[in-house]
């Protein structure tokens, strides 16, 4: 009893102290302008990328900068980075998400195109007019991963073919699972050319003489191996080693093991090949899928767990079960077709392919891989929603999409859908793809890193879907045979979206009718929350027959932000017209088709047609308007030839990019 008095005595004692503190006028401090610098974060670092977020209080009138330099660890010479992206309580979410998300204040923001499993020094410079309060100047060693490999110092197992009469190599096992249960970090099973497929609906032959499935055709891996030493499953390299799932629902569970690697391995005949995690569950991290043919697929690698991390998916092709030879679109009636005779009727679930890839969680990186024939390519899961104060598992932070090659898709090239801070596409060949390419619907805070991209033959939504509120958007240096729409008629606009040394040059599609506001048909449409989204030094192919070729909706009164008011609408014939009035791109240029070496207006007249990339060719024709008509970005364009950077995908003088697997 006399304790529990104390107790009481005490609590009083502490809130009367308390309120006195709150009377003298000792409540949490506010900074104002000026900045005060706090929680400094690295995120998982990827092979050629660093990511990190700095938190900070103030800054009110937003004129706060974060200015990044890097080097080598052992270098001398500093080397200019893009500064961190602001972020200010920006509000991001809505009908597609169901959310509603308030963006922290901080920086964000990535280094990129740097050396895998490398050190570097990281210098990040907090600076404010007003003053910054707190630490000023960080300096954080980080190193780059290198590419997953096997192991030197494992033993091989052998798998054979339960029909293989030759001889065999020893230790030697006769299908996947028996070798599987023998392996020990560090080890390789090799697997060698033939046909490996279970019968489920046979008693204890779905044990014996397939890949090691379970009744229901699935898979199961369980045994991990570790970073340095990862369980291999190769083929061997005497012939195509197949596992066929047999038309199995699930084919390879491997959401309970870390770190597999599987490479030179063709995979088919499944709904999903892979499942890697299943949002608030379980997931896998440490995968490794590399030099694999996958077809007849609905999905090739499926994974919803936000706690999953560091994946490598390169050097790939994935053939969904789309038709091949048309284009088939989502909603619009213009582009939706009936398939040919022997392809299923529908574009996703079971009977045709829903997505290619699917990743969640942190580090990932998929690269140099061919997707073709699916609804979605390569996305971040949409289901991942908003991040939540103290949530342990975190949407989609530090991820890595570049040099694929994707076509005939029916909804969207890429997905950084529900990302939040450095999710980086870059390099890539999106062609054939009805319904809104590049997709970020949403973003909560981003910076989405959209990177020298190259989009042809987009007729439905042209290259953007920034859908449902995006937050944190940058576009540089893509080329863009479609329409650029930020934002959507429905009402939902965008909020801190930049777009500079881009080519937009208009394919002028009839069915744009549904998704843009009645009395406009033109090339660049931006609805913007924020009077700090910006547009500058891009070129632009109008499109033919329209007045009014861009639009710029912001925020009503010349207001900062502004998510309650309908935003002031704007529509201009000319860039002339636009800069006058919005202070935008008034560095952009005209252009036209005959700036590229060998690119025509795709054929409206037949929406679903398919194109091939190798038949034509986007390099700008040296002493086209477009060369050296664009603004120096560091770290993004560094290296450029010529009096200034060129405008689009790429750039006159450098090397060929690779789109797909590599040689």
């Amino acid at each position: 009893m006399k304790n529990k008095k104390s107790i009481v005595i005490s609590s009083v004692l502490i809130f009367l102290l308390g309120l006195s503190s709150f009377v003298a006028g000792t409540v949490p401090e506010t900074y104002g302008n000026k900045v005060k610098a706090g929680e400094f974060v690295v995120e998982p670092p990827t092979l050629i990328c660093l990511g990190f977020e700095w938190r900070i209080d103030g800054d009110d009138n937003r004129n706060a900068t974060a200015d990044v330099h890097f080097r080598k660890k052992g270098d001398t010479a500093w080397k200019e980075a893009q500064p961190l992206f602001r972020q200010q309580r920006e509000q991001a979410g809505g009908d597609a998400t169901i959310q509603d998300y308030v963006i922290p204040n901080m920086f964000a923001g990535s280094i990129m195109d740097l050396e895998p499993d490398t050190e570097y020094e990281c210098k990040f410079q907090m600076l404010d007019p007003d003053g910054v309060i707190g630490t000023k100047q960080k300096i954080v060693y980080v190193r780059t991963r290198p590419e997953p490999k096997p192991f030197a110092g494992g033993k091989t197992l052998h798998v054979y073919p339960s029909d293989y009469k030759g001889s065999k190599e020893k230790p030697a096992f006769v299908g996947l699972k028996s070798a599987y249960e023998e392996a020990e970090p560090g080890d390789i099973i090799l697997v060698h050319a033939g046909l490996y497929q279970s019968d489920r609906t046979k008693y204890l032959d779905y044990l014996r003489k397939g890949v090691g499935s379970d009744v229901f055709g699935t898979s199961r891996l369980t045994k991990s191996g570790t970073a340095e030493k990862p369980i291999v499953i190769k083929g061997a390299g005497d012939g195509e080693a197949i596992f066929d799932g047999n038309a199995c629902s699930l084919f390879f569970d491997v959401m309970g093991a870390n770190y597999l690697y599987f490479e030179g391995i063709t995979f088919r005949n499944a709904d999903v090949a892979f499942l890697t995690g299943l949002k608030n569950v379980a997931g896998c991290s440490g995968l490794t899928i590399k030099k694999c043919r996958f077809e007849n697929v609905a999905e090739a690698i499926r994974g919803t767990y936000q706690g999953s991390k560091n994946y490598y998916i390169a050097d790939n092709v994935i053939i969904g079960r789309n038709n091949p030879t048309r284009l088939l679109g989502m909603i619009s009636r213009e582009v939706r077709y009936d398939t040919q005779p022997g392809y299923p009727p529908s574009i996703g679930g079971p009977n045709g392919s829903n997505n290619a890839i699917t990743v969640a969680g942190q580090g990932h990186v998929v690269c140099y891989n061919y997707v073709a024939n699916f609804f979605d390519g390569i996305n971040t899961n949409q289901s991942s929603g908003a991040p939540v104060e103290g949530q342990v598992l975190l949407p989609p932070i530090a991820i890595d999409f570049y040099n694929n090659y994707i076509s005939n898709i029916s909804d969207n090239c890429f997905e950084t859908d529900c990302s939040t801070q450095n999710v980086r596409v870059m390099r890539n060949m999106c062609i054939n793809n009805a319904h809104g390419t590049l997709s970020s619907q949403p973003v909560y805070g981003g910076p989405v890193y959209w990177i020298r991209n190259i989009v042809y033959h987009a007729p439905d939504r042209g290259a953007l879907k920034l859908y449902a509120r995006p937050a944190g958007v940058i576009l540089y240096h893509n080329t863009f045979c479609a329409e650029a729409i930020v934002g959507q008629p429905s009402g939902l606009g965008a909020s801190n979206i930049h777009f500079r040394n881009n080519l937009i040059l208009g394919e002028n599609p009839g069915s744009m009718v549904n998704y843009l506001p009645k009395d406009f048909r033109g090339i660049f449409y931006m609805d913007t929350y924020t009077s700090y989204s910006t547009a500058d030094y891009d070129g632009f192919r109008p499109n033919e027959g329209q007045d009014m070729q861009f639009a710029w909706n912001s925020p009503a009164g010349g207001a900062r932000v502004d998510y309650k008011n309908p935003r002031e609408v704007h529509v201009f014939k000319t860039l002339k017209d636009l800069c006058a009035a919005t202070g935008q791109e008034c560095h952009g240029i005209l252009v036209d088709y005959d700036i590229f070496q060998n690119v025509k207006k795709a054929d409206m007249a037949d929406f679903s047609k398919i194109y091939d990339a190798k038949d034509m060719d986007f390099r700008l024709k040296p002493g086209s308007v477009a060369v050296d008509a664009g603004c120096i970005l560091p770290n993004i364009n560094d290296g450029f030839t010529g009096k200034a950077p060129d405008l689009g995908a790429l750039e006159v003088g450098q090397p060929a990019t690779i789109y797909g697997p590599r040689p």
